[in-house]
């Protein structure tokens, strides 16, 4: 399986099968075969996760086999046209039509996290859940959604992850790193690749410097 970045929380990966693009928002995707099948996506229908020109760059490509898998938030007003379309919530298994097991996990912002267990790994993509404690919110309100956070990631006790993507804002300033720090303590992810960090990649750096021992499973999206 290979991991490409795109922009953001859009990440390209490339198994023997089939392609798999999470949360395309913007970039250039690079040249692809055309023969093979690419399942596109959507966490939710913030326009920083979502972008349905999308499916008009893949088409302009010629790729002979698009489906897509969207959070229930999204408007079918911008579903893709001639493209086979899985609607999703939150909290629910099934079998995609490629064979794929997708579970998905409740988000503490909109829509869904994705756990997608593929051929050769399995794949989380966070979406926007995460810990998004904020400096001068209430208190009572961002003790509400670190529980709402915890609680769907302890869904992940356990569970063998190969490829992970998680958000690490800047903007959360010290609490930029609260989200991932407890996934790391959690799930038993080998890869794990910060995002959402806004175009800041020292962001990732700072990380590291505070927290080294994580240095192994961390990975760089912008030098893959």
């Amino acid at each position: 399986m290979t991991v490409q970045y795109i922009f953001h929380s859009g990440f390209l990966l490339e198994t023997a099968a089939r392609y798999y693009l999470f949360d395309y928002y913007q970039g250039e995707l690079p040249q692809l075969d055309t023969q093979k099948p690419i399942v596109v996506f959507s966490s939710h229908n913030h326009r920083d996760h979502f972008n349905p020109e999308i499916f008009t760059i893949l088409n302009s490509m010629d790729m002979k086999d698009i489906y897509a898998v969207l959070s229930k938030d999204i408007s079918e007003k911008k579903y893709p046209k001639d493209i086979e379309v899985l609607t999703v919530r939150a909290n629910i298994a099934c079998e995609l039509p490629c064979g794929e097991h997708l579970e998905t996990l409740q988000s503490t912002d909109s829509g869904v996290a994705f756990l997608l267990t593929t051929e050769e790994g399995v794949i989380y993509h966070a979406g926007d859940l995460n810990d998004w404690f904020w400096d001068g919110e209430p208190d009572n309100d961002n003790k509400q959604m670190r529980g709402s956070y915890r609680h769907e990631i302890n869904k992940l006790k356990g569970r063998k992850i190969d490829v992970a993507f998680i958000p690490l804002d800047p903007r959360q300033d010290a609490h930029y790193a609260d989200g991932l720090l407890y996934f790391l303590a959690v799930a038993d992810a080998k890869c794990v690749y910060p995002m959402h960090y806004w175009q800041k990649p020292e962001t990732i750096d700072r990380f590291l410097s505070e927290y080294p021992q994580y240095r192994d499973a961390i990975r760089y999206p912008e030098k893959q």
